[in-house]
């Protein structure tokens, strides 16, 4: 199965979602980590239907269509309870700005540093929103957070692992613009091994 039919799985143990409403979770609480569009996601969600790992029912609307609400089933939450332990594949890391750091050398220093700092400021906006979740969810939770055994807890780990992230990226960013700029304290000079003099 696909790890975005796991993601589904993991949204649909937590709460009862209409398709819709799957989409916009996709978006806000594993959007961050893992993204999906809407021609990604109900086909996927429509093959964990015919394996039986989700199903539906229809809920009737006054003023709007009939919409269907998905839940996961037993064999559902067995398969995801399976794969939570599960080491994920080793995949090589992507991430253009460090290839670009890579040859920054050669860059125009003006340009490449307000490079740096355009995504410094961008990983900061993320970084402050996160923390604004974070004292959200802390505050809703009632203590949930920190228990292993409640849906809080894994939205609070993931925040946890994009809070770390971001403040890393923000730092790197910063200390990369900086030395462009020549900003940064000389390198620390290497020590000269002591050898034996001679007669010894």
């Amino acid at each position: 199965m696909k790890t975005l039919g796991y993601a589904i799985l993991g949204l649909l143990a937590q709460e009862e979602l209409s398709g819709y409403d799957l989409m916009q979770r996709m978006k806000g609480r594993v959007g961050n980590f893992w993204s999906a569009g809407h021609s990604q996601i109900y086909p996927e969600l429509a093959r964990l239907e015919v394996d039986g790992l989700v199903t539906h029912s229809v809920v009737k609307q006054q003023e709007r269509p009939d919409k269907k609400v998905y839940e996961t089933t037993p064999e559902g939450l067995k398969i995801l309870r399976e794969w939570v332990t599960e080491p994920p594949p080793a995949n090589a890391p992507k991430d253009e700005l460090v290839l670009k750091a890579y040859s920054v050398w050669l860059a125009d220093p003006e340009k490449a540093a307000k490079l740096f700092r355009d995504e410094e400021t961008k990983h900061k906006e993320q970084l402050s929103r996160y923390k604004e979740t974070r004292s959200w969810m802390e505050h809703e939770s009632g203590g949930d957070v920190l228990r292993p055994e409640s849906p809080w807890f894994a939205g609070y780990a993931a925040l946890r692992r994009g809070l770390i992230y971001e403040k890393g990226y923000v730092e790197w960013c910063r200390w990369v613009a900086d030395s462009v700029e020549g900003k940064q304290d000389d390198p620390p000079k290497r020590k000269k091994k002591k050898g034996k003099k001679k007669g010894e």
